[in-house]
């Protein structure tokens, strides 16, 4: 407990009605129907309601039964809005699946199902330009992060380096020294070092406005303003101009490193007072890494907050990040630990798994070759000679050095354990790998960004045939041929390889039998 002058007089969820609402919870019968007790009502029965209400994933409320989020089709930039399968439910994935086929989806809004339109947009320039049109942040591709809630379909907010969005508009979003809590959960596997992952409250100008000016939530494994035990990644603050893990600015052996695949992360704060906890969002209880006063710096007592709401970014629209958002509230007033517990249970009843991004398997350790599938090019199999990746006639006939150029062996991404990387079977160290968006194959030189170039995402072949590879660090590009040579493209863009003419077939490829086993 904090000392007796951090303590505040709040509306307590008692054990008796915590455990009735997590009764209720883990009530709801239908697969295709949440419980009809939602983190949001938890939240307002413990006098702390929510006043930002984002998830992909389900609905936060049991009685909501509007729009998750909307997706853009690339193809003709048509919109539709992702609802839910009932009231309280889980998202309508079957619609977007039917609406994004044949071409890539980006998610444009996340909607806030509190109905204060708190809604979560593409994020303008601030302090720091995104490398989309006119300075904004880039969007997420729609099917990169596929998850289950208890065996139904549904996709999270895969954030790659220069994806964002925000709300610098909000109502009843916490300012000053207003108390507020917040929770998200994220993939516990999908992290960078760079800033700043975050959810939560920031500047209204999308700049650096000093100390104390933000509180949000933070995931990753950056140590250039603070860190806790390990190698992380952590769950910190970032309060501008610091990512804290604790009382003091810099290192703080009580925060730990966390790396569930499914986390649930939480940050809230009151005059003088503030807590990390944290836990697995697939089972088990919450923990506190922190709880105490203000950091032991000047500017954060009182704090300055200014109300914005942002997702993948930093106050300042720092957009070096990475990591995967599924769900995730903002409350007025400061939740008690009781009320937290109440949602952690509901989470895990939730039931979040991995999902698949459809496809055939790619099993590590097999040997593969990948073979065209644009109607000129069914012959023709992804393959490499020295350094140079292209597509290349492979036939029964062909030499045996023919053949171990198209052949691959299916290794767990070097970055991320849930997506692949491709060894080349005849020079083993070496591994398919992007570079300035075109495709070579180097040895592996042990470095993030290799691993990162290296890694590839599998997916349902975009025309309907095989499977398509969407770089992991580059999420709005896939694995292409183009005039036989091998790039990362995005449908359409300012590259002669990123010509919408084709590009569903081109970055469609059938997954063979080894040439070379």
């Amino acid at each position: 407990m904090p000392p007796a002058a951090l303590r505040r007089p709040t509306a307590l969820l008692t054990a008796a009605s915590a455990a009735m609402l997590v009764a209720g919870t883990l009530s709801g019968a239908a697969t295709s129907q949440a419980a009809t007790t939602q983190p949001c009502d938890l939240y307002a029965a413990g006098g702390t309601p929510c006043v930002a209400a984002h998830s992909t994933t389900r609905a936060l409320y049991g009685n909501y039964t509007g729009a998750l989020y909307q997706v853009r089709r690339v193809s003709d930039n048509a919109t539709r809005d992702i609802g839910v399968l009932g009231a309280g439910g889980y998202a309508n994935a079957a619609a977007q699946d039917s609406f994004c086929a044949g071409t890539s989806c980006v998610i444009t809004i996340v909607y806030d199902q509190t109905g204060r339109n708190n809604r979560l947009t593409q994020a303008p320039p601030g302090g720091f330009n995104g490398p989309a049109a006119g300075g904004y942040d880039k969007l997420a591709n729609a099917t990169m992060a596929p998850v289950t809630l208890n065996g139904n379909r549904a996709y999270g907010v895969f954030v790659s380096p220069g994806t964002g969005y925000r709300n610098n508009s909000t109502n009843g979003i916490a300012t000053g020294d207003q108390p507020e809590g917040m929770y998200a959960i994220l993939d516990g596997t999908h992290y960078n070092d760079g800033c700043c992952f975050d959810y939560g409250n920031a500047e209204t100008n999308s700049r650096d406005n000093g100390n104390g000016t933000m509180e949000t939530i933070y995931f990753g494994n950056s140590r250039g303003w603070g860190s806790g035990a390990g190698n992380g990644p952590w769950v910190m603050a970032d309060q501008e101009n610091g990512l804290f893990s604790g009382v003091n600015p810099g290192y703080n052996a009580g925060d730990p490193t966390v790396t569930h695949r499914f986390l649930t992360a939480i940050v809230k704060g009151e005059p003088n007072h503030w807590a990390i906890r944290a836990g697995n969002a697939q089972s088990g209880g919450l923990s506190t890494y922190y709880n105490g006063a203000r950091p032991n710096a000047a500017g954060y007592n009182p704090m300055k907050k200014e109300g914005a709401i942002i997702l993948g970014i930093g106050g300042d629209n720092s957009n070096s990040s990475a990591g995967t958002f599924y769900e995730g509230v903002m409350t007025s007033g400061y939740p008690s630990d009781a009320t937290e517990s109440a949602v952690q249970a509901n989470i895990v009843a939730a039931g979040y798994a991995q999902g698949s991004g459809g496809g055939a398997a790619l099993n590590t350790g097999s040997t593969v070759s990948l073979r065209a599938t644009t109607a000129c090019c069914t012959d023709r199999y992804l393959s490499h000679s020295g350094a140079g990746v292209a597509t290349a006639v492979v036939t029964a006939a062909g030499s045996a050095a023919e053949k171990a150029n198209a052949s691959w062996t299916v290794r767990p991404g070097l970055a991320n354990g849930a997506c692949r990387s491709f060894e080349s079977k005849n020079t083993p160290g070496s591994y398919l790998r992007h570079q300035n968006f075109q495709l070579y194959l180097h040895p592996d030189d042990g470095s993030a960004l290799f691993a990162n170039d290296a890694t590839f995402c599998s997916q349902a072949g975009v025309n309907g045939q095989g499977n398509s590879l969407v770089s992991y660090n580059f999420a709005d590009r896939y694995v292409r041929h183009y005039a036989g040579t091998g790039y990362i493209a995005s449908d359409g863009g300012s590259n002669s390889f990123d010509a919408t003419a084709l590009w569903p077939d081109d970055v469609s490829w059938v997954v063979t039998a080894p040439w070379t086993p």
